[in-house]
């Protein structure tokens, strides 16, 4: 088969109004910058392509004007299936106000959805969203009142509940590689993920749809590294050799290229500059006491983070495996616009494997973000009122993990403390209450996992909660804290509280290191 080598503009010209497209990339990381550019470029300018179906598994954007934000303009998409949506703002505001169907799937069943299209399965089953807001017994993953279709559906086999998502029939995909050579043959050794580069585009091939694909550079034929080669030219119909890398093929927006990230060289992590004592170091440093020696674990962004920075800073780094859900094992995960890229990575692999490995128990501790939590113990991430956030791959994670631990501060907005000498001061009382009567949205079901007998616990720099059946067990409380005044009253809600309630370790609210030891 013969591949074209277009300019962005040219390709973008072959997508027809109506297409259902699906587009790579991992927040900033792995985005084909160009081609999405000039694809809303067009629609500003021709009216066209119109009415187009949306697919994206992780979040893909600023938060501003790049990657999928190209594409948010109201006549130009008429439905997204997104597995995060915080990224792009003005399609959260299309679908807040009916402009366009909506829906939000868990990040890791879509890129499944990808496989499983590739192989023209008709849909997907797991059991991964049950009794959240993805299950149709609650929305079905709609966003809005235009969302009509049933694109989940609850089915029983051999006596158990499972999900059933349709999978799609790409007409295009939009990639991106490091490499092209002369026959379209893609490599990626330069990018700091590889995602769902092959099956996107087997899924698109075997539908009979257009696979284009943004480069760095075009190289002489045969001079590719064959086991480096992740999307063959029997896959690839345009490739886009960039007009500009340092605008349009970074590494990560602003962030043009590092071998630390793509594996070709390994930094000194003990260079690393230690976290200042603050909210975040004291949850990470508790999160962190609750790891064991070996163990493989996952980090959500924003808080949660401080758990690796703090058992590096600690010298603890090497007694565990770090992973994130763009396909990556080892080293040490970067965070902001860098999420989905680590620093001294073991491996770089697919997304949907890592996927794989996630739903079926393979991590032994996660730590994600905690925006909303009720008295049942369910967790909201994904909605807050006037702004949709998006699941992400948090129900991938959540659901499956055996150990889950929750990390936020207790309260939010214009919270001021002044943490040292062994104890926590409330100067300023946040605004907003995170421990609510009852979420806007069930992203983590305390339900289900109370079926499936994880452990569950909730790590705040004042208070740390276990969930058990009847809901939050209230175990420690930080050193200079009013049980009443600054837990009980900030709470919609009152929990269980443990008859033996200890006080949390005053190390955590020190300078000095903790003495941190993985055993």
């Amino acid at each position: 088969m013969t591949v074209e080598f277009l300019t962005a503009e040219e390709a973008v010209k072959r997508i027809d109004d109506g297409a259902t497209i699906a587009t790579g990339g991992f927040v900033c990381v792995n985005v084909p910058e160009e081609v999405e550019e000039k694809l809303g470029e067009r629609f500003l300018n021709e009216g066209h392509p119109k009415d187009l179906t949306l697919y994206y598994a992780a979040g893909q954007g600023d938060g501003k004007d790049r990657s999928l934000n190209h594409l948010g303009h109201e006549g130009m998409i008429k439905r997204v299936v997104g597995g995060h949506w915080n990224l792009v703002p003005q399609m959260g505001k299309m679908a807040l106000e009916n402009k366009i169907e909506a829906y939000n799937l868990p990040q890791g069943v879509i890129t499944h959805m990808y496989r499983d299209a590739a192989s023209r399965k008709p849909g997907t089953y797991t059991k991964v969203g049950l009794k959240t807001f993805v299950d149709p017994d609650l929305d079905g993953g709609k966003l809005n009142d235009i969302s009509k279709e049933d694109i989940v559906t609850k089915i029983n086999l051999a006596g158990e509940d499972f999900l059933f998502y349709k999978t799609p029939k790409l007409d295009v995909v939009l990639l991106r590689g490091t490499y092209a050579d002369e026959l379209g043959n893609i490599s990626m050794e330069h990018e700091g993920a590889i995602l769902d580069a092959t099956t996107m585009a087997t899924a698109c091939r075997n539908n009979g749809g257009l696979v284009i694909v943004q480069v760095k550079e075009v190289v002489e034929e045969g001079s590719l590294d064959p086991k480096l080669v992740k999307i063959p030219n029997t896959l690839v119909d345009i490739v886009v050799p960039t007009s500009d890398v340092e605008k349009y093929h970074q590494q990560a927006f602003d962030h043009t290229f590092s071998p630390y990230f793509s594996g070709q060289h390994r930094t000194v992590l003990g260079s690393m500059e230690p976290m200042a004592l603050n909210n975040r170091k004291v949850i990470g440093r508790r999160g962190a006491m609750m790891m064991k020696s070996d163990w493989v674990v996952n980090l959500g962004i924003g808080i949660p983070e401080a758990v690796g920075s703090v058992v590096n800073e600690e010298g603890e780094g090497h007694k565990m495996t770090l992973t994130v859900e763009s396909g990556i094992h080892g080293g040490v995960p970067a965070g902001g616009g860098e999420f989905g890229m680590a620093i001294n990575p073991y491996i770089i692999f697919d997304q949907d494997k890592q996927f794989d490995f996630y739903d079926g128990g393979g991590l032994d501790i996660t730590y994600l973000g905690l925006a909303q939590c009720d008295k049942k113990g369910n967790i909201n991430v994904s909605k807050f009122g006037p702004r949709i956030a998006g699941c992400g791959g948090f129900i991938n994670i959540s659901q499956n993990t055996k150990n889950v631990v929750f990390c936020g501060t207790f309260t939010a907005g214009g919270l001021k403390q002044n943490i040292g000498d062994g104890k926590l001061e409330i100067t300023q009382e946040g605004k907003m209450k995170k421990f609510v009567e009852e979420v806007e949205q069930v992203t983590f079901s305390a339900e289900y996992a109370n079926e499936t007998g994880q452990n569950v616990f909730y790590i705040t720099e004042r208070a740390v909660f276990k969930l058990t059946p009847k809901g939050l067990l209230l175990l420690e409380i930080a050193p200079g804290m009013d049980l009443q005044k600054d837990i009980l009253d900030q709470m919609e809600f009152e929990p269980e509280i443990a008859e033996d309630l200890k006080e949390m370790d005053p190390s955590l609210f020190k300078d000095e290191k903790i003495g941190l030891c993985l055993e």
